[in-house]
């Protein structure tokens, strides 16, 4: 078994009867969406609201039960993988740009579990590189702001077009090479008009579960 699906798996042990869960996007929380929809095929309980399409197809094809985030109300626990995770619990999300819906359900969610790898974990966010979700009109602009500010953006293309979020917007890659301080560049962002949501993940997780080729750890965050 390989570690995206070790630290997948040992997520679910953490569902429980009657929850409402949320089900993250990537290649680790795919793994979470499968082992819950077997347990959903042997009587487990539960409902969940989907972080993207490409999520809700793969959740409907195994039989879980789906709400739509306007009818959750309480949502649980939320199960989603992460791009970088460094000491403090601060991440970088969005690699497969969902980090608009990641981030709804995150800040609604109880408890935030993440599913890594050990290449994950840094001492320092910032190598991978930060999306962030812009909308259509003037982001060339944003593109220029982010320019003059140092951070190196470069808009996302998928087959030769701007690649579209399943709201309907760009994203843009910061290749920031560290992040020194994650809470001053969430604000420096978040200042800029156009710019929907970015893929900082600061003071959101509770537990991380890392796997490697040999064992399973948890680390513990808030």
């Amino acid at each position: 078994m390989n570690p995206k699906q070790l630290a997948g798996e040992k997520a679910v042990e953490f569902v429980k009867e009657g929850m409402t869960v949320g089900l993250g996007t990537g290649s680790t929380a795919y793994f979470s969406v499968k082992k819950i929809g077997e347990l959903v095929q042997n009587g487990l309980r539960i409902k969940a609201v989907c972080t993207s399409q490409a999520t809700h197809d793969l959740a409907v094809s195994l039989g879980i039960p789906i709400i739509k985030m306007r009818d959750a109300g309480h949502i649980d626990l939320t199960i989603d993988g992460a791009d970088e995770v460094d000491p403090e619990g601060h991440g970088i999300k969005g690699r497969w740009g969902a980090l608009l819906f990641e981030k709804i359900v995150a800040v609604n969610s109880e408890k935030n579990i993440w599913v890594v790898d050990e290449s994950k974990i840094v001492k320092k966010l910032g190598k991978f590189p930060l999306p962030v979700e812009v909308i259509p009109f003037g982001h060339r602009q944003v593109l220029d702001h982010f320019v003059r500010l140092g951070f190196n953006p470069v808009l996302r293309i998928d087959e030769d077009k701007e690649f579209q979020t399943d709201s309907g917007n760009y994203i843009i890659h910061l290749h920031l090479g560290v992040i020194e301080d994650p809470l001053q560049l969430d604000r420096t962002i978040k200042q800029i008009p156009g710019v929907v949501e970015h893929g900082l993940f600061p003071g959101i997780v509770n537990k991380v579960i890392v796997a490697n080729d040999n064992n399973i750890r948890i680390l513990e965050f808030r």
